[in-house]
C-alpha cells in the first residue's frame, strides 16, 4: 500500500466533544485533511512541542524522546495504519544500528512524539477517503467527515474574547502564570494575542 505523507495544519477544541481537543493533520501537496480528536494532555504535549517551548520540568512524551535518544533509538516516521469505529491505530516505526521495530501507539502520543522528532507522518489512502475532509482550493469544505470523526474548529477558537479586554500588561502577567501551570494551550492563545497586538 502507497502511504501519504500528513503534516500537522491545526490544534484546536474540538466541536462535539467537550474537554477534547482535535488535531488537523493535512495532506502534504494535497487538498485533504484529517482531523483527530485527541485528549487534552496530549494536545498539550503536541503544542507545547510545535511552539518549541521549554516546559520547567520534562513533559511524559520529551522524557520518552531522552530515553530513546540515551540508548541510540531513533523515531524514523509513524504510520496511521488503521482506522476501526471511529478510532485511529498507529505505529512508530522505529531504528537504531542493528534492528528496525514497529510498536503499536495511540496516533495522539505518536504525533507528540513526531513533533519531538521532527519525523514525516504517514498514512493510507483508503484512511483518508473513509475519514477525511477533502478542501477546494478556495478552501471550502467540499466533503464532510465521516459520522465517526469530530470536525475540528480553527484554531482562532482557542483563543477567548476575554483576551481582547486586557491590556499588554496583565496579558504578559497572564502568559507567565498560565506558563508556570503548564497550561500551554492557553498560553498559545494568550501569546498569540499578544503578537497580534505588537504587530
Amino acid at each position: 500500500m502507497k502511504k501519504i505523507e500528513l503534516e500537522i495544519v491545526a490544534l484546536s477544541h474540538s466541536i462535539t466533544q467537550t474537554h477534547s481537543y482535535a488535531v488537523v493533520l493535512g495532506e502534504v501537496n494535497g487538498l485533504r485533511r484529517l482531523p483527530i480528536v485527541i485528549g487534552g494532555f496530549e494536545a498539550q504535549a503536541i503544542a507545547v512541542a510545535l511552539e518549541k517551548m521549554q516546559p520547567s520540568r520534562p513533559l511524559t512524551h520529551d522524557l520518552m524522546k531522552n530515553f530513546m535518544n540515551a540508548f541510540g533509538v531513533e523515531l524514523q516516521e509513524i504510520v496511521i495504519s488503521d482506522l476501526q469505529e471511529g478510532i485511529f491505530y498507529s505505529r512508530l516505526v522505529c531504528h537504531n544500528d542493528r534492528d528496525t521495530v514497529e510498536i503499536d501507539s495511540r496516533t495522539s502520543d505518536a504525533l507528540a512524539l513526531a513533533v519531538r522528532f521532527g519525523c514525516p507522518i504517514f498514512t493510507y489512502d483508503h484512511i483518508l477517503e473513509s475519514a477525511g475532509i477533502l478542501m477546494e482550493d478556495n478552501g471550502g469544505k467540499k466533503k464532510k467527515s465521516s459520522p465517526q470523526q469530530a470536525p475540528a474548529s480553527t484554531t482562532s477558537e482557542v483563543t477567548h474574547d476575554d483576551l481582547k479586554a486586557l491590556s499588554l500588561e496583565e496579558l504578559n502577567t497572564l502568559l507567565n502564570e498560565v506558563v508556570e501551570q503548564e497550561d500551554y494551550i492557553r498560553a498559545i492563545a494568550i501569546r498569540n494575542e499578544i503578537n497580534s497586538r505588537k504587530a
